[in-house]
């Protein structure tokens, strides 16, 4: 009954950034599952306008899969793979960053899936609606125009969020190494910017998509904090976790903290895939 890591990505990601995480926990002997949310990973559009040289007005009008997917595809892709997962033992799911909305969702709708919920510095909306907490104070330090600076066509004519990651914009590329990966070498950097996709979907959920008491409250959960994370600040994990404690006082968050920014444990996974494994014990 080893338990299985279902491991979901946040915005404009995919599963391939999870590979080295995955090589960490299959050398401490742990199954895991890196998920690609509809419109992500091969299922990504990539036009040759995005190709070198870039063809900026192709680029800023091509249409996109992933126009039309929703939080509620993406919460039921997921219940798929957990339901396939579950067959096989316990389920840890681990969610990072805006994956923590799809994984919030599932929870809310079939927590007899999951074993225990893990967060990595990921939103879980308990009080307000995800794009609400941004006008928060403790969201205050983040430059969220910064994305702004790479943005490609509109995002009402086009129905989706485009942003050109190839960018050669120092500014645009010094905003993006500021917002999540500080601490990485400008290769380390590159490399992983290299890994993004240009589209993401933009249903983050309403107020029905929260975290309920009644279902994702049940399953034991588990938050870790980014020390150094500047995307979403400690400040803001902390509240998310303060949220969540009094929605379940009876099942509060076991806490850790991992030193790094925001995409730096992805990166460098040991001490990451160590603090999972221990979370693996109580779930078999």
């Amino acid at each position: 009954m080893q338990p299985t890591f279902v491991l979901v990505h946040g915005a404009f990601s995919n599963s391939f950034p999870f590979a080295p995480l995955q090589a960490e926990l299959g050398l401490l002997g742990h199954r895991s599952v890196a998920v690609d949310l509809p419109g992500h990973g091969f299922g990504a559009t990539f036009t040759h306008a995005y190709q070198t040289p870039q063809d900026s007005e192709g680029l800023a009008t091509a249409p996109g899969a992933i126009k039309g997917v929703t939080l509620a595809d993406n919460a039921a892709h997921l219940i798929g793979i957990l339901e396939r997962a579950k067959r096989n033992g316990p389920v840890i799911l681990v969610s990072h960053s805006r994956g923590g909305i799809t994984a919030t969702a599932a929870a809310n709708a079939r927590p007899d899936l999951i074993d225990r919920i893990v967060y990595v510095s990921a939103w879980c909306p308990v009080d307000l609606d995800v794009n609400d907490y941004y006008a928060e104070p403790e969201m205050a330090s983040v430059d969220a125009a910064s994305l702004a600076l790479a943005l490609a066509g509109n995002p009402a004519e086009l129905g989706l969020l485009r942003v050109n990651f190839r960018t050669a914009d120092p500014a645009a590329l010094a905003a993006f190494k500021a917002a999540f990966f500080a601490d990485g070498t400008d290769e380390e950097f590159l490399t992983f910017l290299n890994t993004f996709q240009p589209d993401e979907n933009l249903d983050v959920g309403t107020s029905a998509d929260r975290a309920q008491a009644d279902t994702w409250g049940r399953i034991p959960k588990t938050y870790v904090r980014l020390a150094d994370d500047t995307s979403l600040p400690l400040a803001m994990q902390d509240r998310l976790i303060r949220e969540g404690n009094a929605l379940t006082p009876d099942n509060p968050y076991d806490v850790l903290t991992l030193e790094g920014s925001h995409l730096k444990w992805l990166v460098a996974p040991a001490a990451a895939a160590r603090a999972l494994g221990e979370l693996a014990t109580p779930a078999q």
